[in-house]
Protein backbone atom coordinates (compact mmCIF):
# COMPACT_ATOMS: atom_id res chain seq x y z
CA UNK A 1 0.00 0.00 0.00
CA UNK A 2 1.26 3.38 -1.01
CA UNK A 3 2.67 5.36 1.85
CA UNK A 4 0.94 8.37 0.18
CA UNK A 5 -2.62 9.80 0.96
CA UNK A 6 -4.46 9.60 -2.39
CA UNK A 7 -6.64 12.54 -2.39
CA UNK A 8 -9.59 12.29 -5.03
CA UNK A 9 -10.48 15.39 -7.57
CA UNK A 10 -13.93 15.52 -9.29
CA UNK A 11 -13.47 19.20 -10.54
CA UNK A 12 -11.84 17.74 -14.52
CA UNK A 13 -13.99 17.64 -17.21
CA UNK A 14 -14.58 14.25 -18.65
CA UNK A 15 -12.83 15.40 -22.03
CA UNK A 16 -9.73 16.62 -19.90
CA UNK A 17 -9.63 13.34 -17.95
CA UNK A 18 -9.34 11.18 -20.61
CA UNK A 19 -6.93 13.17 -22.36
CA UNK A 20 -4.84 13.10 -19.28
CA UNK A 21 -5.53 9.17 -19.40
CA UNK A 22 -4.45 8.44 -22.32
CA UNK A 23 -0.71 8.00 -21.64
CA UNK A 24 -1.54 5.04 -18.99
CA UNK A 25 -4.99 4.06 -20.11
CA UNK A 26 -3.44 0.56 -21.75
CA UNK A 27 -1.37 -0.27 -19.07
CA UNK A 28 -3.06 0.85 -15.74
CA UNK A 29 -4.65 -2.12 -14.25
CA UNK A 30 -8.56 -2.10 -15.60
CA UNK A 31 -10.54 -5.00 -15.11
CA UNK A 32 -13.95 -3.21 -16.54
CA UNK A 33 -11.50 -2.52 -19.82
CA UNK A 34 -10.20 -5.53 -19.80
CA UNK A 35 -13.96 -7.15 -19.73
CA UNK A 36 -15.19 -4.90 -22.36
CA UNK A 37 -12.51 -6.37 -24.83
CA UNK A 38 -14.03 -9.98 -24.01
CA UNK A 39 -17.71 -9.33 -24.10
CA UNK A 40 -17.41 -7.12 -27.45
CA UNK A 41 -15.12 -9.90 -28.97
CA UNK A 42 -17.20 -12.21 -27.98
CA UNK A 43 -21.05 -10.50 -29.24
CA UNK A 44 -19.59 -9.71 -31.96
CA UNK A 45 -16.73 -11.72 -34.15
CA UNK A 46 -19.46 -13.69 -35.56
CA UNK A 47 -20.90 -10.38 -37.24
CA UNK A 48 -19.84 -9.38 -41.21
CA UNK A 49 -20.35 -5.28 -41.61
CA UNK A 50 -20.41 -3.51 -44.50
CA UNK A 51 -19.89 -0.28 -42.10
CA UNK A 52 -19.13 0.51 -38.55
CA UNK A 53 -19.59 3.48 -36.13
CA UNK A 54 -17.76 3.20 -33.36
CA UNK A 55 -18.48 5.53 -30.31
CA UNK A 56 -15.45 6.42 -27.65
CA UNK A 57 -13.29 4.32 -29.92
CA UNK A 58 -10.95 5.43 -27.10
CA UNK A 59 -7.10 4.11 -27.54
CA UNK A 60 -8.22 1.51 -29.77
CA UNK A 61 -8.93 -1.62 -27.93
CA UNK A 62 -11.78 -2.97 -29.74
CA UNK A 63 -11.17 -0.89 -32.84
CA UNK A 64 -8.81 -3.97 -34.67
CA UNK A 65 -11.84 -6.56 -33.78
CA UNK A 66 -14.19 -4.44 -35.72
CA UNK A 67 -11.24 -3.45 -38.61
CA UNK A 68 -11.86 -7.47 -38.86
CA UNK A 69 -15.27 -7.61 -39.35
CA UNK A 70 -16.19 -4.77 -41.35
CA UNK A 71 -15.19 -3.81 -44.94
CA UNK A 72 -14.97 0.30 -43.09
CA UNK A 73 -14.82 1.43 -39.24
CA UNK A 74 -15.46 5.07 -38.03
CA UNK A 75 -13.81 4.95 -34.70
CA UNK A 76 -14.97 8.23 -32.85
CA UNK A 77 -13.70 10.30 -29.78
CA UNK A 78 -13.87 13.74 -28.48
CA UNK A 79 -9.92 13.22 -27.18
CA UNK A 80 -7.80 13.78 -29.28
CA UNK A 81 -5.20 12.15 -27.31
CA UNK A 82 -7.02 9.23 -27.11
CA UNK A 83 -6.70 8.69 -30.72
CA UNK A 84 -3.19 9.18 -31.33
CA UNK A 85 -2.93 6.02 -28.84
CA UNK A 86 -5.46 4.43 -31.20
CA UNK A 87 -3.78 5.26 -34.53
CA UNK A 88 -0.32 3.96 -32.91
CA UNK A 89 -1.83 0.45 -32.46
CA UNK A 90 -4.30 0.24 -35.39
CA UNK A 91 -3.06 1.28 -39.08
CA UNK A 92 -5.51 -0.89 -40.93
CA UNK A 93 -6.21 1.17 -44.11
CA UNK A 94 -10.09 0.78 -43.82
CA UNK A 95 -10.22 2.52 -40.07
CA UNK A 96 -11.19 6.70 -39.93
CA UNK A 97 -10.42 8.18 -36.89
CA UNK A 98 -12.29 10.88 -36.37
CA UNK A 99 -12.66 13.51 -33.55
CA UNK A 100 -16.00 14.49 -32.26
CA UNK A 101 -18.64 15.39 -29.94
CA UNK A 102 -21.55 12.20 -29.63
CA UNK A 103 -24.00 14.89 -27.86
CA UNK A 104 -24.42 16.84 -30.75
CA UNK A 105 -25.48 15.92 -34.20
CA UNK A 106 -22.99 13.14 -35.37
CA UNK A 107 -21.31 13.49 -38.99
CA UNK A 108 -22.89 10.55 -40.30
CA UNK A 109 -25.20 10.11 -43.46
CA UNK A 110 -28.64 8.58 -42.56
CA UNK A 111 -28.91 5.09 -43.01
CA UNK A 112 -24.91 4.82 -43.85
CA UNK A 113 -24.04 2.05 -40.90
CA UNK A 114 -24.67 -1.64 -40.53
CA UNK A 115 -23.33 -1.16 -36.80
CA UNK A 116 -22.80 1.19 -33.99
CA UNK A 117 -20.74 0.10 -30.80
CA UNK A 118 -21.15 2.28 -28.16
CA UNK A 119 -18.47 0.86 -24.83
CA UNK A 120 -18.32 2.38 -21.98
CA UNK A 121 -19.35 5.74 -22.76
CA UNK A 122 -22.98 6.42 -22.01
CA UNK A 123 -22.02 6.51 -18.17
CA UNK A 124 -20.34 9.80 -19.08
CA UNK A 125 -23.76 11.22 -20.90
CA UNK A 126 -26.83 12.83 -19.14
CA UNK A 127 -29.12 12.17 -22.04
CA UNK A 128 -29.52 9.08 -23.70
CA UNK A 129 -32.51 9.69 -25.52
CA UNK A 130 -29.75 12.22 -27.85
CA UNK A 131 -27.49 9.75 -28.51
CA UNK A 132 -30.06 6.49 -29.41
CA UNK A 133 -32.12 8.59 -31.96
CA UNK A 134 -28.50 9.46 -33.58
CA UNK A 135 -28.23 6.01 -33.79
CA UNK A 136 -31.55 5.03 -35.14
CA UNK A 137 -31.02 7.37 -37.63
CA UNK A 138 -27.67 6.38 -38.75
CA UNK A 139 -28.11 2.54 -38.57
CA UNK A 140 -29.29 0.82 -41.76
CA UNK A 141 -32.97 -1.01 -41.52
CA UNK A 142 -31.59 -4.39 -39.74
CA UNK A 143 -28.52 -2.38 -38.30
CA UNK A 144 -27.53 -3.33 -34.88
CA UNK A 145 -26.32 -0.87 -31.69
CA UNK A 146 -24.56 -2.53 -29.18
CA UNK A 147 -23.76 -1.48 -26.25
CA UNK A 148 -21.53 -2.56 -23.07
CA UNK A 149 -21.18 -0.34 -19.82
CA UNK A 150 -20.41 -0.40 -16.33
CA UNK A 151 -23.33 -2.39 -14.31
CA UNK A 152 -25.24 0.37 -12.62
CA UNK A 153 -25.44 -2.25 -9.29
CA UNK A 154 -21.70 -0.99 -9.54
CA UNK A 155 -22.52 2.82 -9.37
CA UNK A 156 -25.12 2.25 -6.92
CA UNK A 157 -22.86 1.54 -4.65
CA UNK A 158 -20.06 4.23 -5.73
CA UNK A 159 -17.90 2.95 -8.68
CA UNK A 160 -16.91 5.44 -11.60
CA UNK A 161 -14.65 5.63 -13.91
CA UNK A 162 -10.96 6.73 -12.27
CA UNK A 163 -7.21 7.00 -12.32
CA UNK A 164 -4.27 7.85 -10.58
CA UNK A 165 -2.37 10.80 -11.27
CA UNK A 166 0.75 12.35 -9.24
CA UNK A 167 -0.93 10.61 -5.96
CA UNK A 168 -3.72 12.42 -6.98
CA UNK A 169 -7.12 9.71 -7.99
CA UNK A 170 -8.90 11.31 -10.80
CA UNK A 171 -12.53 10.58 -10.63
CA UNK A 172 -14.79 11.61 -13.97
CA UNK A 173 -17.89 12.65 -13.72
CA UNK A 174 -20.64 10.08 -14.37
CA UNK A 175 -24.37 9.89 -14.60
CA UNK A 176 -26.24 6.17 -13.20
CA UNK A 177 -28.70 5.12 -15.84
CA UNK A 178 -30.91 2.14 -14.73
CA UNK A 179 -30.81 -0.57 -16.75
CA UNK A 180 -34.84 0.20 -17.44
CA UNK A 181 -33.34 3.44 -18.66
CA UNK A 182 -31.66 1.55 -21.88
CA UNK A 183 -34.84 -0.17 -21.97
CA UNK A 184 -36.99 2.07 -22.12
CA UNK A 185 -35.21 4.70 -24.13
CA UNK A 186 -34.21 2.15 -27.01
CA UNK A 187 -38.12 0.98 -27.10
CA UNK A 188 -39.24 4.70 -27.61
CA UNK A 189 -36.56 5.16 -30.43
CA UNK A 190 -37.93 2.29 -32.35
CA UNK A 191 -35.18 -0.35 -31.17
CA UNK A 192 -35.93 -4.08 -30.78
CA UNK A 193 -33.68 -5.96 -27.72
CA UNK A 194 -31.73 -8.87 -29.73
CA UNK A 195 -29.73 -9.71 -26.27
CA UNK A 196 -29.06 -8.87 -23.01
CA UNK A 197 -26.32 -10.01 -21.00
CA UNK A 198 -24.83 -8.91 -17.27
CA UNK A 199 -20.79 -10.13 -16.90
CA UNK A 200 -18.56 -10.87 -14.45
CA UNK A 201 -14.33 -10.44 -14.34
CA UNK A 202 -13.27 -14.09 -13.79
CA UNK A 203 -11.49 -12.74 -10.72
CA UNK A 204 -15.06 -11.47 -9.71
CA UNK A 205 -17.51 -14.45 -9.80
CA UNK A 206 -19.31 -13.90 -6.07
CA UNK A 207 -19.41 -10.02 -6.69
CA UNK A 208 -21.50 -8.10 -8.12
CA UNK A 209 -21.79 -7.99 -12.26
CA UNK A 210 -19.00 -5.22 -13.74
CA UNK A 211 -20.75 -4.91 -17.33
CA UNK A 212 -23.95 -4.83 -18.74
CA UNK A 213 -24.45 -5.25 -22.57
CA UNK A 214 -27.59 -4.51 -24.81
CA UNK A 215 -27.61 -5.59 -28.76
CA UNK A 216 -30.13 -3.81 -30.15
CA UNK A 217 -31.82 -4.06 -33.56
CA UNK A 218 -33.40 -1.26 -36.06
Amino acid sequence: MSRYKMRANTNMSIQAAYDHWSATYDIDENLTRDLDRVVTRETLMGLRCKSVVEIGCGTGKNTLLLSQIAEKVYAIDFSARMIEKAKEKVTSANVIFVTGDITKPWACSHESANLITCNLVLEHIEDLSFIFSEAFRVLVKGGYFFICELHPFRQYRGTQANFQRNQEVIKIPAFVHHISDFFNTAKNHGFMLEDFKEWWHEQEQNKLPRLASFLLRK
